[in-house]
């Protein structure tokens, strides 16, 4: 077997396998790489020596870290991780539902093959695609999984390689697509081994996480194509059908043609080659059309990318809530909420006082499909990131959590669930972490708790990340579904889901076309979308509204609610929602 290694500030490079150890060489066509020819076969534990360093240290590209981070590599037969052909197609996705899963607390023994024994309870539910938190083997048993630092290994604690292509292989069978969250920003506080080997990071640029991962100082050209190829393996080795790119902002890259363009144009040739509907989602808070226009118009070309601006709105208008980012979406929240509905973003060249600055650009509405945000009342971010990861049902009514899903599901993005939310989980979704080094445990712990005291929080009301009981309270409790007030609102999330999918009107790429009619005062909000019409009563006090069109009737509604009359008048009760059709 052939191992190699890029090292290209070695001196001498060897590869030890098992108690022995081979001598690598330079290779003649590649400048700063070493191979070496040594017996081996699935599952030999393997790792490298640098110069005089005694401790072999694992493999960049391997794809298995059986001890974790700072133990040796493993051989991974990647023939055997190809899931068999799928027995429908892949949905493209503008008409995708997506579901955001964090494999480590989607079931209480945090598995691939546990998650993948729920997949029936999403089949059910009519979801398009799982979208799975990063799983890159971080220090640790339990995390977010945004501590990676093996981008080419799967976290061992969830079932390894083996174990995702076990989970690909049953989403597919389920019919259900597949999109894995990655993060190429930045890696984790420990267990990084790249800078050993050579010049994965740079100091050109300052990063929350320190030295930037170098994508255009020298050497950049192997580390945009370690990254790259990770990133295509995934998609071609265990099937994956998307990624989403964790805070693309945060790339620092000054070169002329951006590591983004490179993997877009990468991403659309493999989805050639092989047929299959590929994408890319980012993350981004730049809210810049520009990341997913088209390479050939000057964009980035990444397919679509989450929208925050769209997810703040509607939580202000649920929530009330006005501090931090949410103070420019509270001055009219509905106002703020019907013009994300139409123009996608909210800060589109406008004054953002959390930033001090103006923000934003644009979008032009006759060239961007709606299918180019992804739209959302719940995520892991916007959960976990509280001090407490209390979800929306902590503190809204059966009524609101069913206007949030109303307004996601029926409105012109690709909707995206968090888990849990469908049934209006309980159980909330808090930051956890799991580091064996006490040190960074510490800092860890007390980080977060000065974080949150900037904002009135008491350090022991803050739960503590390293604390085992963090992340067990954050795991989902899979007998609510079954109880009466969370089965009313899966069959709630199931309806909407059903109607995007029947409705050809509430997949209509077309954003120029959704129409929108609010008043602030009374808090309702209502909006079309071809025949379709859609309205939500925030406020707890029954509504009347003026639809001023007739032969509309009632498709889905929250509460009962009589089809609107000759004079088009629509009586909503409080707090509720519906969704009406020719």
């Amino acid at each position: 077997m052939q191992f190699e290694v890029w090292a290209p500030l070695r001196d001498r490079v060897a590869v030890r396998l098992g108690d022995a150890t081979y001598a690598m060489g330079r290779d003649p066509d590649r400048d700063g790489w070493w191979i070496a020819q040594a017996p081996a076969e699935e599952g030999s534990r393997y790792g490298f020596l640098l110069d005089d360093d005694p401790v072999p240290r694992p493999d960049p590209r391997g794809r298995r870290l059986p001890d974790g981070p700072d133990g040796l590599s493993a051989v991974v037969d990647v023939a055997a991780l190809a899931p068999p052909p799928s027995p429908s197609p892949r949905l493209p996705l503008q008409d995708a539902v997506l579901y955001e899963l964090h494999v480590g607390t989607f079931t209480p023994e945090g598995t691939f093959d546990a998650a993948a024994g729920r997949l029936g309870h999403l089949a059910a539910l009519g979801v398009t695609h799982v979208e799975l938190m990063p799983v890159c083997s971080f220090s640790g048993r339990h995390g977010w999984g945004y501590d990676g630092v093996a981008p080419w290994a799967v976290h061992e604690p969830y079932g390894g390689p083996a174990g995702l292509a076990r989970f690909t292989a049953a989403a597919h069978a389920a019919g259900l697509g597949v999109v894995l969250d990655v993060v190429h920003n930045h890696l984790g506080p420990s267990g990084n081994h790249l800078p050993a080997f050579g010049p994965y990071f740079t100091d050109s640029h300052h990063t929350p996480w320190g030295a930037a991962v170098n994508l255009d100082a020298p050497g950049s050209d192997e580390v945009r194509a370690y990254l790259l190829g990770s990133a295509l393996a995934w998609l071609r080795d265990y099937g994956i059908d998307g990624l989403r790119l964790d805070a693309v902002h945060a790339l620092a890259d000054d070169r002329a043609l951006s590591f983004l363009e490179e993997l877009s144009a990468a991403v659309d040739a493999l989805a050639a080659d092989t047929g299959r509907p590929l994408f890319l989602i980012a993350e981004s808070d730049r809210c810049d059309p520009r990341t997913t226009t088209a390479r050939a118009a000057g964009g980035l070309g990444l397919h679509a990318q989450w929208n925050d601006d769209f997810h703040h709105a509607l939580h202000c208008a649920l929530t009330g809530e006005s501090q931090a980012y949410y103070a420019d979406f509270a001055v009219a929240p509905l106002g703020a909420l019907a013009k994300t509905l139409t123009r996608a973003f909210f800060h589109d060249g406008t004054w953002s006082s959390f930033r001090g600055r103006t923000h934003g650009r644009p979008v032009d509405r006759r060239r961007t499909p709606a299918h180019r945000f992804v739209g959302y009342s719940q995520t892991h971010d916007q959960i976990g990131n509280r001090a407490l990861g209390d979800r929306l049902s902590a503190s809204l009514s059966p009524g609101l959590l069913a206007c949030a899903a109303a307004v996601t599901l029926t409105g012109p993005f690709v909707p995206m669930l968090f888990m849990g939310e469908e049934w209006g989980a309980r159980t909330p979704w808090q930051y956890f972490t799991d580091h064996p080094d006490p040190e960074l445990a510490e800092a860890v712990r007390t980080g977060r708790r000065r974080e949150f005291a900037e904002h009135g929080w008491k350090a022991e009301e803050v739960p503590d990340p390293q604390d085992p009981a963090t992340r067990g309270r954050s795991c989902l409790d899979w007998a609510e579904p079954e109880e009466a007030g969370h089965a009313r609102l899966l069959e709630w999330y199931r309806t909407l889901v059903a109607l995007r999918r029947t409705h050809p009107d509430l997949r209509d790429p077309d954003l120029a076309a959704v129409r929108v009619a609010h008043d602030e005062e009374r808090r309702w909000l209502t909006f079309r979308r071809g025949d379709v019409r859609v309205a939500v009563n925030l406020s707890p006090q029954p509504v009347t509204i003026a639809l001023g069109r007739n032969g509309v009737r009632v498709l889905a509604s929250w509460e009962p609610v009589g089809h609107p009359g000759r004079d088009g008048r629509l009586h909503l009760p409080g707090e509720s929602a519906v969704v009406l059709g020719p």
